[in-house]
């Protein structure tokens, strides 16, 4: 039924999912979710009457004020579970939290009275308290993940999951703050808010897919896509490291850094790289597919995209390859956990120390948006690491769906604006750890890719255009076009 292996078809008695007809003779199970299936949450939840988000981190205050807001006037509790005494626990209650009105709770006590429990702590922390976790639920309880490191974890180590509990995920494909800011945007409109995968990973009782189906609807997502945990986390590992945060990141350092050696004055590069990526070019692929954003171009402009495109696929193919291995063995999920005891000696520094993003700060604070450079190198750049990615996902079998989200939704509506609005540092660092250690991991590896590989092909090589000739005719084109009208209904605003 899909070019993704091994997902299950998916059954619902409250919900009426779609089939989506994708490239390929490919068709994936969808659901168009928004503010008009509100009603039906109760009942899709079924049994449920209190649903415990244990967190403070990217994903936590999003998603309880998101569920929060949906289930008013119903009879489902929601309640924040937190270690007693930590620096979560006083933002909590600095943000209105407290146990007296019951909407915060000690972490392992929300957990044992939770019927659906939503972990939304640290990868790091979930892989130590894992088992702790499981045996405080009750039976019959479901466990909730947006995120399907924990799985990865424990497929590494030989672990299974409690047998009476239903395990589900339901993934956001953008950054806690993406999810909360659209949803708030969406009050009034129907579909408003960040398309999410949804995986069914045990399910005891028959309900795993309501309740999921359910807890997506209510954080807001328009779009709803079947995956399974294991494709969910390769994918989204993959993919942050990848186009959405340390791809991004690198192709912005090195346009600087060439456009500054070139003698264009550091405001004229920043318009040039990171302007140009987070403002039309971004807003060209969101709105009408990355085959127009090259049909923008005219000329000169044509044939500088095509180099630039076809040099950046040739030089990044082998990361991505790199990444992809990594986190598909479970080294980079090992890597993750290891780096946990360095981070309490040396946390991470801000990501945006370097010349370009202080000279962003200028640009920014006098932004003229009739100024910006819109060149055909750049978005060639851009395009080519975006293609590349999108190319191993489809030959790893992921669906359109998980393709088209985590190679080009989630970057040009979720992650770009963030990185417009206040620079590199805002986008990475509200991101999970997980992402933020994976961006400054992989992302000096794309800078010398494209320096030593693809920037030395352009000046001195005819560059093999060979990735460019099916660029035309690519099938993702289709999926774009297809999964764009399920986009959010309003662009999300960053202030």
């Amino acid at each position: 039924m899909s070019n993704q292996k091994n997902v299950p078809i998916l059954s619902s008695e409250v919900y009426e999912l779609s089939l989506l007809h994708m490239p390929e003779n490919s068709i994936e199970q969808i659901l168009k979710g928004g503010r008009d299936k509100f009603p039906l949450l109760t009942k899709g939840f079924g049994n449920i009457n209190q649903i415990g988000c244990i967190g403070w981190g990217s994903q936590g205050p999003a998603q309880f004020y998101n569920l929060r807001d949906s289930l008013e006037g119903t009879n489902i509790n929601v309640k924040v579970g937190l270690r007693e005494g930590s620096s979560s626990w006083k933002k909590a209650e600095d943000e209105g939290f407290s146990v007296v009105d019951g909407t915060l709770g000690e972490m392992f006590d929300v957990v044992k009275e939770s019927d659906l429990v939503i972990l939304l702590i640290s990868d790091a922390a979930q892989t130590e308290l894992y088992q702790e976790i499981m045996d405080h639920m009750k039976p019959g309880a479901t466990l909730g993940l947006s995120h399907g490191f924990l799985l990865g974890y424990m497929q590494s180590i030989g672990k299974n999951w409690r047998e009476d509990i239903n395990v589900i995920a339901v993934c956001p494909k953008g950054m806690g703050p993406s999810v909360r800011q659209l949803y708030l945007q969406g009050k009034t409109v129907n579909g408003a808010g960040i398309n999410s995968s949804i995986a069914i990973e045990q399910d005891i009782d028959g309900k795993a897919t309501d309740i999921a189906l359910s807890w997506a609807i209510a954080i807001g997502s328009p779009y709803i896509f079947v995956t399974t945990m294991e494709s969910e986390y390769k994918s989204d590992i993959f993919g942050e490291r990848g186009i959405l945060l340390g791809g991004v990141w690198a192709i912005c350092e090195t346009l600087y850094q060439r456009f500054t050696s070139n003698g264009v004055s550091g405001e004229s590069a920043f318009r040039s790289s990171v302007e140009s990526i987070t403002g039309p070019i971004s807003s060209i692929i969101s709105k009408r597919g990355i085959r127009a954003l090259y049909e923008s171009f005219e000329g000169k402009q044509r044939t500088d995209f095509e180099n630039a495109y076809a040099a950046a696929y040739n030089a990044t193919m082998a990361v991505l390859r790199e990444i992809y291995d990594e986190v598909s063995s479970g080294n980079e999920i090992r890597s993750v956990i290891m780096a946990g005891e360095r981070l309490k000696k040396k946390p991470m520094v801000s990501i945006d120390t370097t010349e370009i993003w202080q000279v962003g700060k200028e640009v920014r604070a006098d932004r003229d948006i009739r100024n910006v450079p819109f060149f055909g190198f750049t978005a060639g750049i851009y395009t080519g690491v975006m293609m590349a990615q999108i190319d191993l996902l489809k030959e790893k079998g992921h669906s359109w769906s998980e393709i088209v989200n985590e190679s080009v939704i989630e970057a040009v509506d979720s992650l770009n604006p963030y990185m417009h609005a206040r620079g590199v540092g805002y986008m990475v660092d509200n991101c999970s750890i997980t992402a933020r250690l994976g961006t400054r991991k992989w992302g000096p590896l794309f800078e010398s890719a494209l320096v030593r590989d693809a920037f030395v092909a352009i000046d001195h090589y005819e560059v093999d255009i060979t990735p460019f000739m099916s660029f035309l005719a690519h099938p993702v084109h289709d999926a774009i076009a297809v999964c764009g009208e399920l986009r959010p209904s309003v662009d999300i605003s960053v202030s």
